[in-house]
């Protein structure tokens, strides 16, 4: 297809196409596959070791894969060096100059594709002006913050008016007290842009945040790809519901089966057993050990004489602000989160435990999925 011929209707912006690599005998990426549409920002979210720095790396051309593709609008870039690429990148450190002002920092990329010097003054004001630094050109890099700097990282990397961004972990050096403006002023100054963007990052509520889709990798694979909401309230695999977002495991037995909807019994020790339900994507079958991941807003305290209800007592209690989460330790031994009311439980008091009406409806999981 020729450059920057019109994409078939349809058609992704950006498509990774069964990438796999390997580090000696150390496979890293198990052909992995990933659409992104023109515009959208995508995270690569996942703990250290699942490959996603390495797909980063694979589309910025640092690495070379052992099979698959990458396209960017219709162009198969695989083979190309980076500087051919057109492809713009923050880096984790940022990289700046630090014995050129922020202004020749913005600079330096346009000078190295041949922008003309009269039009480059305006398009560095231009660029600072979009990430909120209007006038700061002169001023030395040692002279601003952390935050700042990474804002310059960004305007620098946009100049050239890349095809794709490419974020590693970039606010993985400021304060915590910074992530969540800074987040803020990332998210809206690529907005504005409207530049097809992949950010890698180990934290989800900066995944959660920045990007309009998640894809989660885990051994080099890809695991699950889908809005924040849908990977809390509907996770596809078991290494999914335990990584995103908060929940506790129970281990238990498949009581009956009704499409997706399954019946666990729970043994819960010396108090005997009681039934929860859930839903599944596996196939099961009954009497087949499972395990069944919980969200904390799903659980309540309720009365003893509830059905289904899990007796405990309340081990801690977390205040995060909005919302309070308990730790009730079932007679079983196991630790259950819970949203708890912290003006009306006290620790160590004895509680039972049950499914409320809403919040996310628990996932059953075969034993053993997702590891």
């Amino acid at each position: 297809m020729p450059k920057n011929s019109p994409l078939p209707n349809g058609a992704k912006y950006l498509q990774l196409r069964r990438l796999a690599k390997r580090f000696g005998d150390l496979r890293v990426l198990h052909d992995l596959s990933l659409a992104i549409d023109e515009g959208e920002i995508v995270a690569l979210l996942g703990p250290s070791g699942s490959g996603k720095t390495t797909v980063l790396r694979l589309l910025a051309g640092f690495e070379t894969p052992e099979h698959g593709e990458i396209v960017v609008g219709g162009d198969d870039v695989t083979a190309l060096a980076p500087a051919k690429r057109d492809f713009g990148m923050v880096f984790q450190h940022y990289a700046l100059f630090p014995h050129m002002s922020v202004g020749q920092n913005v600079a330096f990329g346009l000078k190295a594709r041949g922008w003309r010097s009269e039009t480059i003054g305006a398009r560095v004001e231009a660029m600072l002006k979009l990430v909120d630094l209007p006038g700061f050109g002169p001023r030395k890099v040692s002279e601003i913050s952390g935050g700042q700097q990474q804002r310059v990282a960004l305007a620098r990397a946009l100049a050239p008016q890349p095809r794709v961004l490419l974020l590693d972990e970039p606010l993985s050096n400021l304060d915590p007290s910074l992530r969540e403006r800074t987040r803020r002023e990332l998210r809206a100054a690529v907005r504005r842009v409207g530049i097809t963007t992949v950010l890698v990052t180990h934290e989800q509520e900066e995944a959660f945040h920045v990007g309009d889709r998640v894809a989660v990798l885990y051994r080099g694979r890809l695991e699950q790809v889908g809005r924040p909401e849908e990977l809390y309230a509907a996770p596809a695999s078991r290494f999914v519901a335990t990584f995103v977002g908060r929940g506790t495991t129970l281990a238990g037995v498949v009581e009956s089966l009704a499409g997706d909807e399954v019946r666990v019994r729970l043994d819960n020790g010396r108090e005997g057993a009681v039934v929860w339900s859930g839903v599944t994507t596996d196939a099961l079958s009954c009497g087949q050990e499972v395990e069944l991941v919980v969200r904390p807003e799903a659980l309540g305290c309720v009365a003893p004489d509830r059905a289904g209800a899990l007796p405990g007592r309340l081990v801690e209690r977390r205040f995060t602000g909005a919302l309070s989460y308990g730790v009730v330790r079932l007679t079983s031994g196991v630790d259950l989160e819970v949203m708890i009311d912290p003006e009306q439980s006290a620790l160590d008091e004895r509680l039972f435990v049950a499914r409320r009406d809403r919040g996310p409806r628990p996932r059953v999981f075969a034993l053993g999925d997702g590891e």
